[in-house]
């Protein structure tokens, strides 16, 4: 998975996409595509493709329509966002509380 690749289903799917990087901060990939790691306050010292290779865990939130509607967010591992990204059977991401 490609950081491309996961700009262009943000933007398809109308998600923000969060994920450690190895530093501590933290990157957001927008419902517009766009990669930020907003504490940011300089010259990255990393590579942002290499970081996304190393991430495990990435926070998905799923925007509605509606933005007074609550933002729905769950915790995916590196396969499940693969396979979302892909397309593949697990392509559906389903709006249900985890317990």
């Amino acid at each position: 998975m490609k950081l491309g690749d996961l700009r262009k289903f943000a933007i398809r799917k109308q998600t923000r996409i969060r994920f450690s990087l190895t530093n501590g901060l933290e990157c957001v990939v927008s419902e517009q595509g766009v990669a930020q790691v907003p504490a940011l306050t300089g010259i990255p010292s990393f590579n942002l493709e290499q970081e996304l290779a190393a991430a495990q865990s990435f926070q998905f939130d799923a925007l509605a329509a509606d933005p007074k509607a609550p933002i729905k967010t769950r915790t995916l591992r590196r396969e499940e966002l693969e396979a979302l990204t892909a397309g593949g059977p697990a392509a559906e991401v389903h709006d249900h509380d985890e317990e």
